[in-house]
């Protein structure tokens, strides 16, 4: 899975996440573009058009640019009434039919890096309540980047060459390790002991071979782990495993200590080196 792709699914989790948390019928977003001082709203959660995927927002413009620049939420009752925001992106919006319209940014390091928008179509007030649990959904967005800065950063210096082709360790390895917590995920709801152990003994064949006197991590401690590696948030895994969220921090943190490392990233890169993950 490539840089963006990954963007993609956390961006596109928030805004699941998103809407149950606010109520908002529709939400959007996308990350700041590498370089650039653009956000790409490339995920679309709720809406009946295409008008605003793919659009590119200028820092400083309209309300998610506005959002940008100041590094703030933002939040408008009627988009093209509103004389808080410049209007270039007016006819995309109006395509949607969103006239209220929210945008938090998720910012790591004092740097932003993604926007997520929820919207309604009448235009009605948006609450504080509607705007906190907004701002929480994109805390929880700023953690799943921060993991995936953390995880990237020690694999790049551990890997400095170029994937090859038939190597397995380009950019296509994202997706295997995003299909092995998926998998692992599924397998203590077969019923089938026989088929349940084949499915785990599939689960292990992306991985390097145990070391003898290696670390151990319990079944449910890797399943945590297989999560975190693909860049799911603590809630985002608690969601897919079906666990309350204080056995999955308790999971990982268990993990952690027997991996001895002191945060999630260095969790993930020292299970790979012990080859416990793909």
């Amino acid at each position: 899975m490539t840089a963006d792709a990954m963007g993609g699914v956390v961006i596109g989790g928030a805004l699941a996440r998103l809407r149950r948390a606010t109520g908002l019928p529709v939400a959007f977003g996308g990350l700041v573009e590498s370089g650039r001082p653009r956000i790409r709203i490339s995920e679309l959660s709720g809406t009946t058009t295409a008008a605003l995927h793919a659009l590119a927002v200028i820092s400083g413009s309209g309300l998610g640019g506005r959002a940008v620049a100041l590094a703030r939420s933002c939040a408008v009752t009627d988009y093209s009434g509103s004389r808080q925001i410049s209007h270039e992106y007016d006819v995309p919006v109006a395509a949607e039919g969103i006239r209220s319209v929210l945008a938090v940014p998720a910012v790591v390091r004092h740097r932003v890096r993604g926007v997520l928008y929820g919207a309604l179509r009448p235009a009605e007030p948006l609450g504080d309540r509607t705007l906190g649990a907004a701002m929480a959904v994109a805390r929880d967005v700023e953690q799943a980047l921060v993991v995936r800065d953390e995880t990237r950063g020690p694999l790049a210096a551990a890997r400095p060459e170029p994937a090859r082709a038939g190597s397995g360790r380009g950019a296509g390895w994202e997706q295997v390790r995003e299909a092995h917590a998926a998998l692992r995920a599924l397998a203590p709801r077969i019923t089938d002991a026989g088929l349940r152990a084949e499915l785990l003994a599939a689960c292990g064949l992306p991985t390097a071979p145990p070391r003898a006197g290696g670390v151990t991590l319990a079944p449910r401690e890797l399943d945590v782990l297989s999560w975190v590696a693909a860049g799911a948030t603590n809630t985002a895994v608690a969601e897919r495993l079906g666990l309350r969220p204080e056995t999955v921090n308790g999971c990982l943190r268990s993990a952690m200590r027997k991996l001895g490392a002191h945060t999630r990233g260095e969790a993930v890169t020292a299970a790979r080196g012990a080859g416990l993950l793909p």
